[in-house]
């Protein structure tokens, strides 16, 4: 395996995604450390929420890591890291029996991306 230089290349985040934060954070776990060719491919056969939403995240960094510094070969890039922090939740009520009502939360996150070079 090939040294790799630690220095973040370009960064992504996607706020205020209506996404529960646990399940964005199973989809985030599936592509971190992975080269941005093979985490598109997974993403485009996972049948999660997130997938596309991470995916599109992932093509946002990629275009600011090319468009920011032209020495950066897209196919060397990796994600180096991802991570999913919980956002504000909207609080929904539904009603119960005998007239009560319960609280249902409607959760969002803030996903956070950076991709870094191998070579």
């Amino acid at each position: 395996m090939m040294a790799t230089n630690n220095d973040t290349v370009s960064s992504a985040k996607l706020r205020y995604v209506r996404v529960s934060p646990q399940k964005a954070r199973l989809v985030a776990d599936l592509v971190r450390g992975k080269d941005v060719d093979r985490a598109l491919r997974e993403l485009q056969f996972t049948r999660k929420k997130s997938a596309p939403i991470i995916g599109k995240l992932i093509q946002s960094a990629v275009a600011n890591a090319t468009e920011n510094n032209s020495a950066v070969d897209a196919d060397e890039l990796f994600i180096k890291t991802i991570f999913v922090d919980g956002g504000p939740s909207v609080r929904r009520f539904r009603p119960r029996a005998h007239g009560r009502a319960t609280r249902v939360l409607k959760r969002t996150s803030h996903i956070s991306l950076e991709l870094a070079s191998r070579s």
